[in-house]
C-alpha cells in the first residue's frame, strides 16, 4: 500500500510554505489514488497541529478526503484517509 508522508519540522515557521506543502500533498494523494497520507506536525506546543487541522477543515480540502485520524500513540502525527 502506497503512503505519502509530510514532516513539517523543517518548515514549521514558514507560514505560506506549510499551506502549499499540505495542499500539494492532499492533491497528489487524490491524483495518484493513494489511500492514506501521514502528516507530522510534531508535538511542540500544538499550534502547528491546530494549523494543520484548520487547513484540513477548509471546505475545498475537506471534500477531497474521507477522514482524519489522530495517532493514539503519538500526539504529533495525523493520518488523512481517502476513499477513491
Amino acid at each position: 500500500m502506497a503512503k505519502l508522508k509530510l514532516d513539517l519540522h523543517d518548515i514549521f515557521n514558514q507560514g505560506d510554505s506549510i499551506e502549499r506543502e499540505l495542499e500539494s500533498l492532499i492533491r497528489n494523494a487524490v491524483a495518484k489514488r493513494i489511500p492514506m497520507v501521514e502528516i507530522i506536525p510534531g508535538k511542540g506546543s500544538g499550534q502547528l497541529k491546530k494549523r494543520v487541522l484548520r487547513f484540513l477543515n477548509r471546505p475545498d480540502i475537506k471534500a477531497l478526503y474521507d477522514r482524519v485520524d489522530k495517532d493514539s500513540k503519538n500526539f504529533g502525527r495525523l493520518f488523512v484517509r481517502f476513499r477513491h
